[in-house]
């Protein structure tokens, strides 16, 4: 690599002398090559020491030193090889050497700002290796160093909110597994202890089976999260025809709608397109969406499920109910794990919070987005996928 800059520097030489050849002969060509070429050989061969230098200040010092050599090595050569007189190659220096000099205060000048604006951005991000989360960097100069410092700023703030993110996990984690785990000891204990009547024990055997249903299933979804989240998804992808995945997600949901008193149905606008996607993970979707509707519907209440043509690439389905409806102010984390709206309908079954959180991920790992949209009266989640 550095043989072949100096024959680049050499080569340049050659090149840049070949002008004078036209305009005042091959003379002039040779003298200006033997000016030009040591200065060019030398000047590439000691450049490719500057990037041994260890640090950025003394590198762009070498280089700075660098360029004042090349150029008195220049003048020396032009006044040796055109035999000017002594007072001509001073003043020729003079001048040089002025313009170098303002040149380097120039440039000290911009290259000081520059790396103080680097040290500042460098600042930053050891102060987030040492666990600061709150980092602003002062006012940088030029745009690539401002854009530099905007995206330190940026990544900060999304790890500080994943941050956030996890330990809330954590928190509502350790909230629902608190419950049954506590239960589970109590009664394990007093099962131990035989203090429970045999119709008494039996019955708490059913307890213990409800809740440790309840941690497997928790715990399952907390995985299928996760994965999703990661992007570890191996799905077929098919044409999927959603009113007869409808249709029969109603069916199957329907003994626990009655056992609510809620009333399911669907209502489709046919013929529609099939959406591309994958057949049990979109119905897991409408899933989740139904049974979250039915546990937010007081009895003799309704859920709607509604499918149509969004336009000729996207169909979107909607699941309305009948219910309390949703905070406005709780519609942007609705979808988020663990959260869930303050309305519940008594004496129904609660879950873990993260069907909605499921859901979204399964509908953005198939390149559609989901929402909860306005309309009136209860709840309205909708959501769109691509079709074709």
């Amino acid at each position: 690599m550095p043989a072949a800059r100096v024959a680049l520097g050499a080569l340049l030489a050659v090149a840049v002398s070949a002008l004078a050849w036209p305009l005042y002969g091959r003379q002039a060509f040779v003298e200006s090559l033997e000016i030009l070429l040591p200065v060019g050989v030398v000047t590439t061969a000691l450049a490719t020491l500057v990037g041994r230098v260890a640090t950025l200040r003394g590198r762009l010092t070498a280089v700075a030193a660098l360029a004042v050599a090349q150029l008195g090595a220049a003048l020396a050569l032009f006044a040796l090889r055109m035999f000017v007189s002594g007072m001509d190659a001073f003043f020729m220096a003079l001048a040089a050497g002025y313009a170098v000099l303002l040149a380097l205060a120039a440039a000290r000048q911009l290259a000081g700002r520059a790396l103080d604006d680097l040290e500042a951005v460098r600042g930053g991000l050891a102060a987030v290796g040492a666990g600061a989360r709150e980092v602003r960097i002062p006012a940088v100069a030029g745009q690539e160093l401002t854009e530099l410092a905007a995206g330190v700023e940026a990544m900060v703030e999304r790890v500080a909110a994943e941050e956030r993110a996890r330990r809330q996990l954590v928190a509502a984690v350790s909230h629902d597994l608190r419950t049954p785990i506590t239960t589970l000891q109590l009664v394990a204990e007093g099962l131990s202890d035989d203090i429970f009547e045999p119709d008494r024990a039996r019955e708490q055997l059913r307890l213990i089976s409800t809740h440790v249903r309840a941690l497997g299933s928790l715990i399952d979804d907390l995985f299928e999260l996760s994965r999703l989240e990661a992007g570890d998804v191996q799905w077929s992808v098919q044409q999927v025809r959603l009113e007869d995945l409808v249709e029969e997600t109603i069916e199957a949901m329907q003994p626990q709608a009655r056992a609510g008193g809620v009333a399911v149905r669907a209502e489709l606008a046919r013929p529609l397109q099939a959406a591309r996607g994958n057949p049990e993970q979109l119905q897991r979707v409408l899933f989740n969406l139904i049974q979250n509707a039915i546990r937010h519907t007081p009895a003799d209440g309704s859920v709607v499920v509604r499918a149509r043509a969004a336009s000729e690439a996207a169909i979107e389905v909607e699941v309305a109910d009948s219910g309390a409806g949703i905070d406005p102010a709780l519609a942007e984390r609705l979808f988020e794990p663990f959260v869930q709206g303050p309305a519940r309908v008594a004496g129904r079954t609660g879950s873990a919070g993260l069907g909605l959180a499921i859901a979204r991920a399964i509908v953005e790992a198939h390149g559609g987005r989901i929402w909860v949209a306005p309309g009136a009266g209860g709840a309205h989640i909708r959501f769109s996928l691509p079709t074709g």
